[in-house]
């Protein structure tokens, strides 16, 4: 007996806007836009962090053409890999490649000439640096994680988030042409945030886990443990945040802002592990995405109010 799910139950749970659309929202299904978006984001982010003031627009875009075309190589890679792991799932059995509406070969040569086109792009435009570990981070992504950890571990989102932490990196090196303590601390921020955020969903995806086969840890650990691991990665993220503001990358206006998302974050967590629910994991799992999107921007805002003020009355 198969646990892949009956077709048109898949459909019915999780056919998106664009199932069965035309060739070319197909082959976009396959980048993943709303994960690519994020990560393009804090890229971003970290490209006008790294500068005093605006940085230069012309490396920027090159920057985030290249970040964002690299990224989804990485997601459509991804799907190849895990096709048969989508039929299984309702929350993926929709995607191109699971529904059989593109070939491995297609799908590969679309994902090989996005890496190759954003690569080229980043040499060509942007630094040797950027480019390097912008193709590190898809080989970590698509490759380390993908095809060697997800299936070994239930440890897997936390080594694995490694490579999905280094966005903030990739832009600051994109701007100044090396990597510091600044984006590191960034990154750090990304890798800690990753476990809570991926382990809210798999809570209450947990069935869809069991259907794959893959080692998550709500279906390994069972869902008080993982509710826990939580609640702790909550608590150690918010720390983390701190670092910014402790080393005098930010001032006051980060600070606050860290402090209110963090006291949330952690709220939500405390009733996720005390109380569980499938709306509560529902919950805080889409406000992960907000916290670190909100975090990012306070960041910002933060740099540019004191890079105002030290232009202003220097």
């Amino acid at each position: 007996m198969t646990a892949t799910l009956p077709k048109p139950m898949a459909q019915t749970l999780a056919a998106p806007p664009h199932a069965g659309a035309n060739r070319l929202a197909q082959f976009y299904a396959l980048t993943k836009p709303r994960v690519v978006q994020l990560i393009v984001f804090c890229a971003l982010i970290g490209m006008l962090l790294a500068h005093p003031g605006l940085p230069p627009w012309p490396p920027v875009l090159a920057a985030v053409a290249g970040i964002w075309l690299v990224a989804a190589a990485a997601a459509a890679f991804n799907c190849i890999v895990e096709q048969r792991i989508d039929r299984r799932m309702a929350r993926t059995a929709w995607r191109p490649t699971a529904k059989g509406e593109l070939t491995n070969t297609q799908t590969l040569a679309f994902s090989a000439l996005l890496c190759t086109a954003g690569c080229a792009v980043l040499l060509a435009w942007v630094n040797a640096l950027t480019m390097w570990l912008t193709l590190a981070t898809f080989v970590g992504y698509a490759v380390v994680y993908t095809v060697v950890l997800k299936p070994l571990t239930p440890q897997n989102i936390v080594i694995g988030g490694a490579s999905g932490a280094m966005p903030p990196v990739l832009g600051w090196a994109a701007v100044s042409g090396e990597v510091t303590l600044e984006p590191l601390m960034l990154a750090l921020i990304i890798f800690l945030w990753t476990p809570p955020h991926f382990w809210a969903l798999a809570l209450y995806r947990v069935e869809d886990y069991r259907r794959s086969g893959l080692p998550m840890l709500p279906v390994t650990h069972g869902s008080e443990f993982t509710r826990l691991q939580v609640l702790l990665y909550a608590l150690v993220l918010v720390a983390a945040t701190l670092l910014p503001f402790t080393f005098g990358m930010t001032g006051a206006v980060y600070l606050a802002a860290a402090v209110l998302l963090g006291a949330r974050f952690v709220q939500l967590a405390w009733r996720l592990w005390r109380d569980y629910s499938d709306t509560l994991a529902r919950q805080t799992f889409r406000y992960s995405i907000w916290y670190l999107a909100l975090l990012f921007a306070a960041l910002l805002a933060d740099h540019w109010m004191w890079a105002w003020l030290v232009e202003r009355f220097a």
